[in-house]
């Protein structure tokens, strides 16, 4: 979680983050506040690549909104071809309960794809409570949630390969 006290994108703290370079992604990206989700797609392709990945092993695929990233994560997966799915959206408070609908729809039904598969489906999904705070959190000022769901990505994948040997 971003707040004045933790910088998304600091993994100075954290546990080495292993190589990407043996794992294939799949990037699904909602097109609904596109300026919101391309940061938070540069930022997830970016690490991918600064851990190792081969660009060439990450593919994206671009889905008109937040609510349609779980459709996309189940399909990806049925390929058999991902190591890992990150989803990245944006959802912002509006005036009604649709906020609400859609936060719990998407974050239940990528962790039950998660659990079908048995592979790592990462939630990528800004909440936020208006513009500014997603603007802060796809690059601003509390750093960049893509970066965060592409290290969780490769960590989760690495778990996923270790436990297969």
């Amino acid at each position: 979680m971003a707040s004045s006290l933790k910088n998304l994108s600091d993994f100075s703290t954290a546990s080495d983050i292993p190589s990407a370079e043996d794992f294939t992604f799949g990037i699904a990206v909602a097109e609904w506040n596109a300026e919101v989700t391309g940061a938070l797609y540069k930022g997830a392709f970016d690490t991918l690549v600064k851990y190792g990945a081969k660009e060439e092993n990450i593919h994206s695929y671009p889905v008109p909104g937040s609510y349609e990233l779980v459709a996309s994560a189940d399909l990806l997966l049925q390929t058999g071809k991902f190591d890992a799915i990150i989803c990245l959206g944006c959802v912002i408070q509006g005036e009604t309960r649709h906020f609400d609908f859609i936060c719990d729809a998407v974050a239940n039904g990528l962790y039950t794809v998660g659990v079908k598969y048995a592979k790592p489906v990462i939630f990528g999904v800004l909440t936020t409570n208006d513009q500014q705070q997603a603007i802060d959190r796809a690059g601003g000022k509390h750093g960049n949630k893509g970066d965060e769901a592409a290290v969780t990505a490769i960590k989760m994948a690495k778990l996923a390969a270790k436990l297969k040997e």
